[in-house]
């Protein structure tokens, strides 16, 4: 192996808002922050998920390419539609424009970062 993710840091316009909606979503606790500039949630395993604030920020446009997406996280649920209806209940929007929505769900977290929810395809190579 040459290298071992270790950190995502997505850019916002307000870091703890961005810390807590992912903290719902995923249970992963906050573990930094900064005087608003940034803040980061920390799994057991040592993953870190960061989010800092950058002046004038503008979301992504997706489907779009005005502002582009520039990445996208991808998240594993047991059922789509509850997922969805619990996320969007915490701030996430579901943009028109869904490619598979049999496969996954494209939603837009408070920042307006893409991200995708799926289910399962069966055992990962770790």
């Amino acid at each position: 192996m040459i290298m071992r993710l270790t950190a995502i840091t997505l850019d916002c316009a307000d870091p703890m808002a961005l810390a807590a909606f992912y903290h719902r979503a995923t249970g992963i606790p906050l573990a930094d922050r900064s005087d608003g500039e940034f803040a980061g949630l920390r799994g057991a395993d040592g993953f870190f998920l960061g989010f800092q604030r950058v002046d004038g920020y503008r979301p992504p446009s997706w489907p779009g390419q005005e502002v582009p997406q520039q990445l996208h996280l991808d998240f594993d649920v047991d059922d789509l539609d509850e997922a969805t209806a619990r996320l969007v209940e915490w701030g996430a929007t579901v943009p028109d424009v869904q490619p598979r929505p049999d496969l996954w769900r494209v939603l837009l977290d408070p920042a307006g970062h893409p991200f995708c929810l799926t289910i399962p395809r069966g055992p990962r190579e770790e």
